[in-house]
C-alpha cells in the first residue's frame, strides 16, 4: 500500500466497503447450534437439582468430592458397586455434560448462535453458492473489504452473520493501520444501516457516510407508497406530536422506552397508540398480524418510532439522491462487488484453506496482495494509472 500511496494509486478520499461469506475449511456438518446447547443444559441442570439440590457446577463438584470421600470405589469384573459409587458415576456424567455445554456457550459468546467443531471460529451462514438448492447452512467467516481505486486497503475478517455489526471495528482498524490520514467518505451499502453506525460517523464528522437505506428500493414501488400501515405513509405533526391515519384517527405518544446496544448507546424509542380503532373500516389493512395471538377486533394500532434514527434516514436519502451520492453508489457496485465478483467467478476463491480466525485473516491478507499486484498490472497494461472514480456517460459534467 505505501508504494501505491507513492505513485498516487490511492488517496483514501473515497473508499468503498462491502461483504462476503466465505467458506470455512471445518466440515460441513460439525454444527453446534446455541438452541440446542441451551435446552440440553437446562435439562442437565434440572436433573443435577433433583438428585443433589446443587444449583450451580461448583457445588455439584463439591457434591462429587464429598460422595468419593465418603465411601469406596470398586473397579473391574466380578465386583459389585455400591448404589453410592452408581449415584456418583451418573452424577460424574452430568458434570462432563455440564462443562461441554458451558464450554460452548463460551465459545460461541453473545453474538453468535452456532460454531463448528472443527473450527470453533466459524458461524454457521447461508451462502449463495448452494449446490444442493435446499438453503443449507455452511461454516465460513464474513469478509469484509474496503477499497480505494480498485486497490484493497484494508480487510476485517468477522464470525457475524451480519454486516451491520462490522461497519464501526473495522473503521477502527482502518483508522488504526492509516493513521494521520483521513478518509473522506466511506460508500457502504443497506445491510450496514443502523442507528449506531450512523451514531458513530456524526461522532467522527471528518469521514463523511454514504449508506442506502435498508427501505430505498421498496419505497419506489406503489405498494409500499400506499400501505396504510406504514408509519412513513402517515401525516406526522411535530407541534402535538402526533401521527394521523389513513382513516384520520390519532396516534399519540404513550411512552419512550430506552434500551441500549452491544457497546453502551442508548436507543430512545418512542410509542405512538391509537385507542379509536374499534369499528374502523380500515383495521384489516391498518394493523398487520405480526404473529400476535389476539383477534382483530382485541387489537389497535401501535408504531414504534426512533425520531433520531428516522432523522438520520431521511437525511441520508437526500445525500445519497444528490448526483455525487448516485455516482459513489456506482462506483460502490463496480469496485468493492467487483472485486468479490472476480474472486469467486474468475479465481473461483469459494473456500478458505485454513481454520481460525487469526489463519484464515493471514491467508486473505496474502490473497489481497497477490489480487492488488493483479490490478496493477492490468491498470498498467491498459493504460489506466491514476483513474478513481467512474462516472458513466448518462452522469451530468462536471462530476
Amino acid at each position: 500500500m505505501a508504494h501505491l500511496e507513492q505513485q498516487g494509486e490511492t488517496d483514501h478520499g473515497t473508499v468503498f466497503v462491502d461483504g462476503t461469506k466465505l467458506e470455512s475449511r471445518a466440515g460441513r456438518y460439525t454444527f453446534c447450534w446455541r438452541k440446542s446447547v441451551e435446552k440440553h443444559l437446562k435439562t442437565v441442570r434440572q436433573k443435577v437439582v433433583d438428585m443433589t439440590e446443587r444449583k450451580s457446577l461448583l457445588g455439584l463438584k463439591a457434591y462429587l468430592e464429598e460422595l468419593e470421600a465418603g465411601s469406596s470405589f470398586v473397579h473391574g469384573s466380578g465386583c459389585r458397586k455400591s448404589e453410592t459409587q452408581r449415584q456418583w458415576e451418573k452424577l460424574d456424567e452430568l458434570r462432563c455434560r455440564w462443562e461441554e455445554y458451558e464450554k460452548s456457550l463460551e465459545i460461541m459468546g453473545p453474538s453468535r448462535n452456532s460454531y463448528s467443531k472443527t473450527d470453533p471460529d466459524a458461524t454457521f451462514m447461508r451462502m449463495k453458492e448452494d449446490h444442493m438448492r435446499n438453503g443449507q447452512l455452511k461454516p465460513g467467516y464474513n469478509v469484509n473489504v474496503a477499497t480505494c481505486s480498485d486497490f484493497i486497503i484494508g480487510s476485517y475478517i468477522s464470525s457475524d452473520r451480519n454486516d451491520v455489526h462490522t461497519l464501526i471495528p473495522f473503521m477502527e482498524q482502518l483508522r488504526k493501520n492509516y493513521a494521520g490520514r483521513n478518509i473522506g467518505s466511506v460508500v457502504v451499502d443497506s445491510g450496514y444501516e443502523s442507528e449506531e453506525n450512523y451514531c458513530w460517523f456524526e461522532a467522527h464528522p471528518e469521514t463523511e457516510l454514504y449508506v442506502k437505506p435498508s427501505n430505498h428500493e421498496a419505497a419506489k414501488h406503489r405498494k409500499y407508497r400506499t400501505d396504510i400501515s406504514r408509519r412513513e405513509n402517515m401525516a406526522y405533526d411535530a407541534q402535538t406530536d402526533t401521527y394521523t391515519c389513513a382513516n384520520g384517527k390519532l396516534l399519540q405518544r404513550t411512552q419512550e422506552k430506552k434500551t441500549h446496544t452491544a457497546s453502551g448507546l442508548e436507543i430512545a424509542t418512542s410509542v405512538y397508540e391509537c385507542n379509536e380503532c374499534d369499528g374502523c373500516p380500515l383495521k384489516e389493512k391498518c394493523i398487520r398480524a405480526c404473529g400476535s395471538k389476539k383477534p382483530l377486533e382485541e387489537r389497535y394500532k401501535v408504531i414504534y418510532v426512533s425520531k433520531r434514527f428516522a432523522r438520520q434516514r431521511q437525511a441520508m436519502e437526500a445525500k445519497i439522491s444528490s448526483p455525487k451520492g448516485c455516482l459513489l453508489r456506482v462506483n460502490r457496485s463496480i469496485q468493492a462487488e467487483g472485486n468479490f465478483a472476480y474472486v469467486k467467478q474468475d479465481l473461483d476463491f469459494r473456500r478458505f484453506l485454513l481454520r481460525g480466525n487469526m489463519k484464515v485473516a493471514a491467508e486473505w491478507l496474502l490473497f489481497s496482495l497477490a489480487l492488488n499486484i493483479l490490478h496493477l498490472h492490468h491498470k498498467i497494461q491498459n493504460r489506466r494509472l491514476g483513474s478513481d472514480l467512474k462516472i458513466p456517460s448518462s452522469f451530468p459534467a462536471g462530476l
